[in-house]
């Protein structure tokens, strides 16, 4: 459904600016009070568990449960902090943050990626001194530890499965590598029932970490490209402004800016140059054409600025406008 504002140019022609306030406002609440739920269950499950995991450390002597431990614990901080401002990021749009507060989400999502790193690196600390001076641990409470490692934090990243938010995508990747760890464990547990290798605990830690370490740092690049306003990934900027220059009676397409609110929800603006003829009915036309082409992108926000040529009467932009394709 979109707002026009018209009023009549230098040669009488309607002049008009299409904003476009899609439907994707209720879903957008939507996507964001479930993953709220989703987070608040796993705050709790994982902050629960934390307790239980730095009296195992103790009482197994394991290099991997104490660091899984204390990783968790930042883990758990973290996913508070996450849910806290997932909850925030549902409020409803003001007259200074005119887009809402879905960009909350976002920063949560880099928050916990650094957060995750930060711990990552806490586990290498803990496991490269075991590397060179393995110790002996206790092997039937590893595999204790482990069971219930495994349920719980499997259950949450079931839960946590499916978010539609960045902050959610991040989150999981906390649960999921608590996961891997804790099949480590369990793994090196078993194992040490029959052989006294006890440098398989520090080298399996050291691998989850590193693979862990690897997926968050491409969450944490995607996420800071969206604080940036980045185009979303596998959107052709080019190919999508031909198909715009492609709409009968468009002469031309330039200004052209799209970006993303959460990483689920996007935002794009254009000015079409329309052919002198062009009345308001063809007008209307255009922009109803301009809306259906742009209609797969997930667009919570569009503006469409009709113009004749010459008419625009903005700055140059230091960014070299998209070229038409071949």
């Amino acid at each position: 459904m979109g707002l026009e504002h018209s009023h009549l140019h230098r040669h009488g022609h309607a002049h008009g600016h299409d904003h476009g306030h899609h439907h994707g406002h209720g879903l957008h609440q939507h996507h964001h009070i479930g993953d709220s739920a989703k987070l608040r269950t796993v705050f709790l499950l994982n902050l629960c568990f934390t307790v239980v995991e730095i009296i195992g450390a103790f009482l197994t002597n394991s290099a991997a449960i104490m660091a899984d431990a204390l990783h968790d614990l930042g883990d758990s901080i973290a996913l508070g902090m996450a849910w806290a401002l997932e909850k925030q990021a549902v409020k409803k749009s003001s007259a200074r943050y005119s887009y809402g507060y879905g960009r909350l989400s976002l920063l949560a999502a880099f928050i916990n990626a650094v957060v995750l790193i930060g711990g990552g690196l806490f586990v290498l600390s803990e496991v490269v001194p075991r590397l060179l001076a393995p110790e002996a641990t206790s092997a039937p409470g590893m595999i204790l530890l482990a069971l219930g490692g495994i349920a719980v934090n499997g259950v949450a990243v079931w839960r946590l499965q499916g978010g539609a938010t960045m902050n959610a995508k991040v989150a999981m990747w906390h649960l999921l590598e608590d996961v891997l760890g804790w099949v480590a464990v369990l793994i090196v547990g078993i194992t040490l029932l029959f052989i006294d290798l006890y440098i398989l605990d520090s080298i399996l830690s050291l691998l989850i970490t590193l693979y862990i370490l690897y997926n968050v740092l491409g969450n944490l690049k995607r996420t800071a490209e969206l604080f940036l306003q980045a185009a979303p990934e596998g959107v052709d900027m080019s190919q999508l402004a031909q198909r715009l220059r492609e709409i009968r009676l468009v002469e031309d397409c330039h200004h052209t800016h799209l970006w993303s609110l959460d990483g689920n929800h996007h935002v794009l603006s254009t000015h079409l140059v329309v052919d002198e003829s062009a009345d308001e009915a063809q007008i209307r036309e255009i922009k109803q054409r301009a809306r259906e082409t742009l209609g797969g992108l997930r667009l919570t926000h569009i503006t469409i600025e009709i113009e004749y040529p010459g008419d625009c009467s903005m700055t140059e932009s230091r960014i070299e406008e998209l070229p038409a394709m071949p």
